[in-house]
Order: C-alpha cells, then structure tokens, then sequence
C-alpha cells in the first residue's frame, strides 16, 4: 500500500471526523452550511415523486414528444419515430425553494385546483416517512398557499430553560416544538384547562406558574381539591386558599362579589375593562389556580347536588365574565369528561387555552382538544410516558404545538412563594370595596 494512498485515507478520516465534531457540537452553523443546501436539493429533485406517492399530484393535458412504434424493418427490428402529441402528464404542485429554520426547514407550495391544506395535512406523516424527517407541520397564511414546515429531529428531547418573562401575567413556561417560547399569557387567553394524567407534567407546570407569576403584582389563588397537599406549601404567596368543597364554594361566591363590585367601577369609569381605567383606580389582578377540578363536580348523593350546581355555577360565571374584571383561571385535573355533568362542558366552552399532557382515557383527550384540529387529538395520544412534561397546545395565534414545559422542582416553586411573600395581598386587601368615584370627582 502506498503511501500516498494511506495519506488520502489519513485525510478522508481526518475531514470525517472533523465533520463529526462540527456536527456535534455546534449543529446549527453545521445544518446552515452543509446539511440543508444538500437537503434543500434533495426535496427539490424528489418532489414529484413524493408528490405522486402521496396522492397530491394531479393530470393535466400537456403536448410532449412521445415514441410512437412504425413499422417493422426486414431485420426485424421495430422502427421507432417521435410525435409531438397531447397528453395526460402528472403534474405536481409548485414548490418555492426551501428556507432554513432552526430546527429543519419549511416550503411554500402552490396548491392545485380543487385542492384544499386539509389534503395536504391527511398526507403529513406520508411526506416525513418520504423525506426522512421527524414531523411535518401543514399551515396556510392565504388562498392558494400551503407551508410544510419539516423537523429534522424532536426538540423537545431535552428542553433548556428561556428568560422569564417581564411582562405583566405573562409566564414563560417551556418551549414549543418550533423552538419558540412556550408562554402562558393570561392577558390574550385569560382562561386555561390544563389536562394530565398523573407523572405527565400537569403539576410541574402549575410550579413554573407560581413561580412566573409570584414575582409579579398579582393576587394568586387556591383550590386545592387534594386537601391542600399541592398548594399549602406555597400558601405564603397565595392570598387564599380552599381545600374542600365548601371553601370552595365560598371563595367562589367571594369572587362573583369581586367580579359584580369591579363591574360598577367600570361602569362608573365608562371602561370596558379594568385595563382602561386610570392606574390609580385599576385593581389587582387576580389569577385563580384550580387543582383536581373533577372534584368540583363529583356527587356522592343527591344530597349534594345543590351544592356541586352553586359551585359550578358560579365557576362558570367567573369563566364567562371575569376576563374584563382582572379574573383569570388555571384549571388543571386528570379526568376532565363530558360524564362530571354540563357544567364542565359549558366551563371548557369558555377556556380558549388548552393543554393536554399524556392522559389514561381518550375522553378527557376529546374533551381538552375534541374541537380543534383532529390532528391535535392523534398527537395528544400518541405522548410517551417517558416524555414527562410534553404536551399538546392550544396557542393564542389559533394553532396548535407539541410543547415541553421547563422542569421546576417543588423546591424552587416554595422557595420562590417564599421569597415574594411580601407581594401577597391579604384576601381582605383584594375584597376591600373599590372606589366609586372618579378622581376628578372625589377632588371637586
């Protein structure tokens, strides 16, 4: 073997491992440079076929050089000749040029006639199975044009934590399987349901909650249906807390209070909303935390159906109205079913945002995302149980995401209940009848 041989090998294992190493540890200068232009030519130069192997490709009249059998010579060979005729060609949808993302890559398609996104979403796992990607996501800006955004790998394997957020009652909780932020923004969607069964992260999300929220000047209150084991040890940054049925029932009653009392100074203010009002006159907003909300609505006898329709009625009235007065639910539970009564139907008919994690019963799952894209239903069921913390998202700009939340030990959701204990309103501060009179009036 020569040595000028065993040099290129040399050079061949040097340039592999190099390569190896960039990959490794730095993937996205990598991806940006070498794997998506090779990519990028790769989807561009097998999109027909994928196009036809998926159904997506349509016929159309086209005139074409086609071979066309003459006669057959005295040798016996078959002379050919070539006609420029109509034919029924196979064209597929056109397709941009690719973009990098973080993550993968995404491309704007031009749909056929009689073609809707839908048809393109049924064939998603088709086209990822077809270009070797983790998942493709369908969306569609305008008439006409379809976007598949392609994953090269699952981003939330391992999630890293974001800056917090500094906004008033908005939380950054995880991250989105686009790499964006995972934020819980009470402002935009004032009211959640947050679905899971037990060890799927629905109480770790409730720990990144407490802690987003309890630096922030904000009432936070608890319902604890689990006697209070979830939410006692953050009590010194809660401003109230119930643990049965009954404390639930007046808390609640205190808040329809809270609510109709808030009403009159808009009313008087000539605001819609609290948010309109002069800042001295704007109350605290307060952020209700529901823990185990099947326990609301359970009835052991008849003798408390009274009690579970006053509960449910005033939660739902909360849910309803309580947007526009600084009144914001959390409710979290691990069997959320349409089976708990009308009550549950009509509160999750009021919560825009909803998060399902990995569940034991496709009930709870249809209840959490029934109305949304069926696609977001096959997601929410095909969650791991070794993927704690992932679920599916309901977001405010009418998608939806798979999504991971950031890993918060009750540890640290204590320690900062602690920490800001001092910004906890007394429940008595935050009932305290408001001001009825304007500023200019109480002046004059």
């Amino acid at each position: 073997m020569s040595d000028q041989f065993l040099t290129m090998l040399g050079v061949l294992a040097a340039a592999a491992a190099g390569l190896w190493a960039w990959r490794r540890w730095h993937y996205r200068s990598f991806w940006l440079t070498i794997g998506f232009p090779l990519t990028a030519i790769s989807v561009r130069a097998s999109w027909r076929k994928v196009a036809l192997g998926c159904g997506l490709t349509k016929k159309r009249q086209r005139f074409w050089f086609t071979t066309v059998p003459g006669l057959v010579a005295s040798t016996g060979v078959v002379r050919v000749r070539r006609r420029f005729q109509r034919i029924a060609v196979d064209t597929a949808p056109f397709m941009w040029l690719p973009m990098p993302t973080r993550h993968g890559w995404r491309v704007t398609l031009h749909t056929l006639e009689g073609q809707i996104p839908a048809d393109y979403a049924d064939v998603a796992e088709r086209l990822a199975h077809s270009w070797g990607v983790h998942a493709v996501r369908v969306s569609s800006d305008k008439p006409g044009r379809v976007r598949l955004a392609a994953t090269m790998r699952d981003p939330l394997v391992r999630v890293d934590e974001l800056p917090p957020s500094t906004e008033l009652l908005k939380v950054t909780v995880g991250r989105l399987e686009t790499g964006g932020p995972w934020v819980v923004d009470f402002k935009t969607v004032p009211h959640w349901i947050n679905a899971g069964a037990t060890q799927s992260g629905k109480s770790n999300l409730a720990n990144a909650l407490i802690v987003g929220l309890a630096p922030q000047p904000v009432a936070l209150v608890g319902f604890d249906l689990k006697g209070g084991v979830e939410f006692t040890p953050y009590a010194p940054r809660l401003s109230a807390l119930a643990t049965t049925r009954a404390e639930c029932g007046g808390l609640l009653e205190d808040l329809v209070a809270l609510m109709t009392d808030r009403m009159g100074v808009c009313r008087m203010a000539s605001a819609r909303n609290i948010w309109q009002l002069p800042p001295g006159m704007r109350p605290i907003p307060v952020v209700v935390l529901v823990d185990e909300l099947a326990e609301l609505y359970l009835m052991a006898d008849k003798a408390e159906k009274d009690e579970i329709a006053k509960t449910s009625t005033a939660l739902l009235r909360v849910a309803q109205l309580g947007r526009a007065f600084g009144i914001y639910l959390f409710c979290c539970g691990q069997r959320i079913g349409s089976d708990l009564g009308p009550g549950v139907t009509a509160l999750r008919a009021q919560c825009s945002g909803r998060i399902c994690h990995r569940v034991n019963d496709p009930e709870t799952a249809t209840m959490t995302l029934g109305d949304l894209d069926p696609a977001a239903l096959d997601s929410a069921r095909a969650i791991a149980a070794e993927t704690p913390g992932v679920a599916i998202v309901a977001s405010q700009d009418g998608q939806w995401y798979r999504a991971r939340s950031f890993y918060v030990s009750e540890l640290a959701a204590e320690h900062a209940a602690r920490s800001h204990a001092g910004l906890a309103p007394s429940w008595d501060e935050v009932m305290a009848a408001q001001p009825h009179q304007t500023p200019d009036s109480q002046t004059a």
